[in-house]
């Protein structure tokens, strides 16, 4: 169900909860959302928005994230059954999979990843891995694509969206190495490590010393790894609808630009965290402003005004 309708105003204080949500939390993700047209970016708000709160249920746990987890899950049921709850993200949620259709078997999938983060703290590879960030990551794209809209049939182009979604997350994974040791995690494929002759102990290790020589190698493949990721999924953008392009287009480079901090700081991902200055954050957003305006003007056409 696309185009706009009248807000109730407890609808429009759910989805103003997303939003601000997502320009706190998400800053990067947020300053990209404002390329989008006005009437899109509430349902992508409204997605964050959820995401967001389920992972500070696994990030901030209380003392049973497990049955936060369920009640979440729950709640999220009734939502998109019509039945309104006390969380307004919930509701604006709820519209937003009404509008545009999306599948709600991709929010089970979600927090099926959830649930990992509570009990599973390593990864032997890159498929275990990539099994999480399919749930985490991948189904994002997938729930943003009705979105943003496709000029190709959706499933054409949905390998594409979990692809760069999947490349978001490695992304912050290597930026937030530091943080999810402290929380007992590690999303780094066990094996790729080895052959550097790391593990666990030897970042732990690393988090206090600082890291040596065979870390930081190990890293900088890793980020490899994840320019690759972002290599294989832009060929999708150009089968988004032309005015989401110049916003998922800009997305990844802000994304990208953090691991270009990364090699800045020659890698120590374990003692800091990369973050791109809003200098810079800026100076990627500007282009993608002029594409903006060009391809709205474009759809908009000659003799149709504003």
């Amino acid at each position: 169900m696309g185009g706009v309708r009248a807000l109730s105003g407890d609808l429009t204080a759910a989805y103003a909860a997303g939003r601000a949500l997502n320009a706190v939390h998400g800053r990067s993700y947020y300053l990209a959302t404002r390329l989008l047209p006005p009437a899109r970016r509430p349902a992508v708000h409204a997605l964050y928005g959820f995401a967001r709160v389920a992972d500070e249920i696994v990030d901030d746990p209380g003392p049973d994230p497990a049955a936060d987890l369920l009640e979440l899950e729950r709640a999220l049921k009734s939502a998109l059954d019509g039945v309104p709850g006390a969380l307004p993200v919930l509701l604006a949620l709820a519209d937003t999979v009404e509008r545009h259709g999306i599948d709600r078997d991709l929010f089970g999938q979600f927090l099926y990843s959830m649930r990992m983060d509570l009990t599973v703290t390593d990864y032997a590879d890159l498929a275990e891995l990539a099994r999480y960030t399919h749930g985490s990551a991948g189904v994002i794209g997938l729930m943003l694509l009705p979105v943003l809209g496709t000029v190709c049939p959706a499933e054409e182009a949905a390998p594409y969206a979990a692809r760069l979604g999947e490349a978001f997350q490695l992304t912050n994974f290597l930026r937030d190495v530091g943080e999810d040791l402290d929380r007992g995690r590690v999303y780094l494929a066990a094996d790729h490590l080895a052959a550097f002759g790391v593990d666990r102990e030897r970042l732990l290790w690393a988090r206090t010393h600082g890291p040596d020589r065979a870390i930081r190698r190990a890293m900088a493949h890793f980020a490899a790894h994840t320019r690759a990721v972002y290599r294989a999924a832009e060929p999708g953008i150009a089968l988004l609808d032309p005015v989401s392009r110049p916003c998922v287009a800009t997305a990844a480079r802000l994304y990208a630009a953090i691991l270009d901090e990364i090699a800045a700081a020659d890698h120590d991902v374990v003692t800091r965290r990369a973050v791109v200055p809003a200098r810079r954050r800026l100076m990627v957003a500007v282009p993608g402003v002029a594409r903006c305006v060009a391809a709205r003007v474009r759809t908009r056409g000659p003799g149709r005004g504003a």
